[in-house]
């Protein structure tokens, strides 16, 4: 999952990939994603703080992919 800093400073969710800004990635993994925001990974490499609703969006997306993942096998 793609995370981005827009030139206006917001801190958004990108799942195309595209949007313009800054951008980081994360796997799509609840664990994954728990690591990288203790260890404030995302807003390192955003050079921002990350808004508690856009990590709680990760959450729910990175558990909704794994979700999926199980009912694919």
């Amino acid at each position: 999952m793609r995370v981005v800093r827009t030139p206006e400073g917001t801190v958004e969710i990108d799942p195309t990939g595209k949007k313009a800004g800054r951008g980081a990635y994360v796997c799509r993994s609840v664990s994954c994603v728990q690591k990288a925001l203790k260890a404030d990974k995302l807003e390192r490499s955003l050079k921002v703080a990350l808004p508690a609703h856009t990590a709680q969006e990760l959450l729910r997306l990175a558990a909704q992919a794994e979700e999926e993942e199980v009912t694919r096998s």
